[in-house]
C-alpha cells in the first residue's frame, strides 16, 4: 500500500488499512503497522482504528493506555473513542468503570445516540431498570432522538423483569421508529414480541411482507424460531412451506429450526419424515442437522441410529468441536442399557477424532458393569491412547474382572 508513491494517502486510508490488517493478520500485525506509520499519519482516525482493534480483542489495559495517549495528543474530540471503550467495558463486564468514562466523555465532547444506547445496554446487562430509564430521560433532554435500538434495549430489560405492560409500550415505541432502511429491526421486533409471548408476530410478519419485495432466509428463520418458541408448530410448518415455494437456496439452517422443534416435542416420526423430504428436495444436511437427529434418536433409545447420525455429523466438518452434553448423553444411555457393543463403537468413533479421556473409558467400564460383562485389555488400550486411569478406573476394573468376558471382537480391533 505504501509502496505506491504516486498515490497520496490520507490518515483515513491508513486507518481503513489498519482495520483490515487487524482482521486478516491479527493484532500484532496491526500494532506493527501502526508503529511503522509516518508520524504525520498518526492522527485521530488511525489511533481510533488501533483502539477498535484492542476493543475487538477485549484488551482493556492496552485500550486504556492508548486512550491516555490520545488524550495527551488532544485526539479525543469525538464520542467515537469513548463509545469504543464503553463497548469494551460492557463486553468485559467492567461496569464499575463506566460512570467515570461517561463523566470524562461529557467533559470533553457531547455524547451521541450510540453513547446513550451503549450506556443503556450496560444497565440492561445488570438488569438495572432504573439506571436504563435514567439514561432514556437524559437522552430525551438532549437534541437527539431515540431510535429503534434504544427502545429494543428497554423492551429487553422489561421482558427480563417480567414487566409486560412496560415491555409492550416499549415495543410500540420501537415499531414506530422502524423503517425500510433498518431491515434488521424487523427481526428484532419478531424476537422481542416472541419473548413477550405475543402472537403479534403474525401482524409484524405481514407488515414485513408488505414492506419488502422478497424476504430472505434469515428473516424466514427468525419467524420460524418465533413460532416454534410460541408453540405454534402448525404455523411454523405453514411458514416453512411458504419458504420452500419462494426460496431456491434449500439452506439447512432454515429446515433445522423445524427439525429441532419436532425432536424437542418428541415427534420422532414426523422428524424422520421431514428430514427425508428435505433431503429429497435438495437440502444438504449440515452438522446441526445430524446432531439434532442424534439427540432425537437418543431420546428414543435408538442407539444404532443415533451413532450413525453422530458419525455423519463428525464427517460433515473438517474438525469436530465435541458437544460435551451430547457425549454425556450417549455415555449415560449406553450405561443404562448395558449396550457394550455400541459402547465400543462409540469409543472407536471418539478415538478417531482424538476425543478419548479417562471419563470416556470409565463410562465404557460402567456400561460393562451394567451388562455384567468383563471388558478386555482396557488398560492396554488406555496406554495406547495415552489416557491415564484414575481411582474410579481401578475400582471399575476390580468389579468387572469378576464378570464373564465380553466385547472380544471390539477390544481386539
Amino acid at each position: 500500500m505504501r509502496d505506491q508513491q504516486h498515490i497520496k494517502l490520507l490518515p483515513g486510508d491508513y486507518a481503513l488499512h489498519l482495520d483490515l490488517v487487524a482482521k486478516v493478520r491479527g493484532l500484532a500485525s496491526a500494532e506493527k503497522f501502526f508503529e511503522d506509520l509516518p508520524e504525520k499519519m498518526k492522527e485521530k482516525s488511525t489511533y481510533t482504528s488501533l483502539l477498535n482493534a484492542y476493543v475487538q480483542n477485549k484488551l482493556s489495559t492496552k485500550a486504556e493506555a492508548l486512550m491516555a495517549k490520545m488524550s495527551e495528543c488532544g485526539l479525543l474530540k469525538s464520542p467515537l473513542p469513548y463509545n469504543h471503550m464503553l463497548n469494551l467495558y460492557v463486553s468485559n463486564g467492567q461496569f464499575e468503570k463506566i460512570p467515570l468514562l461517561v463523566q470524562k466523555l461529557k467533559a470533553h465532547v457531547l455524547p451521541d445516540l450510540f453513547t446513550y444506547n451503549i450506556w443503556m445496554s450496560a444497565y440492561a446487562s445488570k438488569n438495572d431498570i432504573k439506571g436504563a430509564e435514567s439514561v432514556l430521560l437524559e437522552l430525551k433532554r438532549t437534541k437527539l432522538h431515540a431510535d429503534w435500538v434504544t427502545y429494543s434495549i428497554l423492551a429487553s430489560i422489561y421482558i427480563k423483569a417480567n414487566d409486560l405492560n412496560k415491555a409492550a409500550d416499549a415495543l410500540k415505541e420501537m415499531e414506530l421508529r422502524v423503517s425500510r432502511k433498518e431491515r434488521v429491526a424487523y427481526c428484532s421486533l419478531l424476537t422481542l414480541n416472541t419473548n413477550l409471548g405475543s402472537k403479534d408476530v403474525y401482524r409484524i410478519w405481514k407488515k414485513m411482507k408488505l414492506t419488502f419485495r422478497k424476504l430472505n432466509d434469515s428473516e424466514y428463520t427468525c419467524m420460524l424460531v418465533s413460532l416454534v418458541k410460541l408453540g405454534d408448530i402448525e404455523g411454523a410448518e405453514n411458514v416453512f412451506s411458504e419458504w420452500e415455494s419462494v426460496s431456491g437456496t434449500r439452506d439447512s439452517r432454515v429446515s433445522n429450526v423445524l427439525l429441532s422443534a419436532y425432536v424437542r416435542n418428541d415427534m420422532s416420526e414426523k422428524a424422520e419424515e421431514f428430514h427425508k423430504c428435505t433431503v429429497e428436495r435438495g437440502t444438504i444436511p449440515s452438522y446441526t442437522t445430524w446432531e439434532t437427529l442424534a439427540w432425537g434418536y437418543l431420546r428414543e433409545k435408538k442407539i444404532v441410529m443415533a451413532l450413525d447420525s453422530l458419525k455423519n455429523a463428525v464427517s460433515s466438518v473438517k474438525k469436530w468441536e465435541p458437544n460435551r452434553g451430547l457425549v454425556r448423553e450417549f455415555s449415560k444411555t449406553l450405561e443404562e442399557s448395558g449396550d457394550t457393543e455400541n459402547a465400543e463403537n462409540f469409543l472407536l468413533l471418539l478415538r478417531d477424532v482424538n476425543y478419548v479421556s479417562t471419563a470416556i473409558y470409565n463410562s465404557v467400564l460402567r456400561t460393562y458393569a451394567s451388562a455384567g460383562k468383563m471388558p478386555l485389555i482396557i488398560l492396554e488400550r488406555m496406554r495406547n491412547d495415552k489416557v491415564e486411569p484414575d481411582e474410579e478406573t481401578h475400582k471399575l476394573l476390580k468389579v468387572t474382572s469378576k464378570l464373564c468376558v465380553g466385547g472380544v471382537a471390539r477390544a481386539l480391533s
